[in-house]
């Protein structure tokens, strides 16, 4: 069985990283979603994907830049799937409020040793808050990030994002602890799928919007699939 995740909640059909999109993907049946994280300047976990805010906001500068308050009466919906009402930058805070889904890949990119560990540390909290920890995954392409949720935060599970197999993306998993494998879908042969189960890696690939790719990983036996139709990948594959 292929689970699904929805991408950034339900980016094909509303704007990425929102309210809005969330609350679209959990409408589809979907209640397992796929996020990006970075703090504000006030250390608040804010859900977006870059670290400026120019592509979603049109506006100029870095998240790290704004406090939350400033960042959530920003309109998300720069270049984004359209939507007929102003989207604002929510805080991780709100979703675990407002969109009850039963599990959350919680992607944090690129960050310094010492941001890293900032950040992990409010997931661990936050998710303590909401009796969360057992529904949460902290995933990222970032050997420092993986390398502090390991050592501050061991009891949250970990997963790593690999776009490139330049270095052994099994071995890096492993080596930092993981129990998901999160492959893009130019990575996923059937034969690295398996392989990766085979050493215990839960294998989530992204990101999935062609039906027919969808039919052929879910044969070739993905774990799960993220995508940006998460009601399109209902209808393929069945609710799962």
């Amino acid at each position: 069985m292929t689970l699904i995740y929805g991408h950034r909640g339900a980016r094909g059909a509303a704007p990425e990283n929102t309210l809005a999109s969330f609350q679209a993907c959990l409408a589809t049946g979907v209640t397992r979603c796929e996020l990006d994280l970075h703090l504000s300047k006030d250390q608040q976990l804010m859900v977006i994907h870059d670290a400026t805010l120019k592509r979603t906001t049109g506006r100029r500068g870095k998240v790290s830049q704004h406090t939350a308050a400033q960042l959530m009466q920003m309109d998300a919906r720069h270049t984004t799937a359209p939507w007929p009402l102003p989207c604002p930058i929510p805080t991780l805070e709100q979703l675990f409020e407002q969109c009850p889904f039963t599990h959350w890949q919680l992607e944090v990119k690129e960050a310094s040793k010492t941001r890293a560990a900032e950040i992990v540390r409010a997931i661990d909290q936050l998710s303590a808050d909401f009796s969360l920890q057992d529904k949460i995954i902290i995933t990222s392409s970032s050997r420092t990030v993986l390398r502090a949720a390991q050592h501050l935060t061991p009891h949250l599970a970990r997963g790593l994002v690999a776009e490139y197999a330049w270095l052994d993306p099994i071995k890096t998993a492993q080596r930092y602890g993981c129990s998901m494998l999160v492959l893009k879908s130019t990575l996923a042969t059937e034969q690295r799928l398996k392989k990766a189960q085979q050493k215990g890696l839960h294998v989530s690939v992204w990101t999935v919007n062609e039906p027919a790719l969808m039919r052929r990983l879910a044969a070739c036996g993905a774990d799960s699939l993220i995508t940006d139709f998460p009601g399109l990948a209902i209808a393929i594959l069945g609710n799962h």
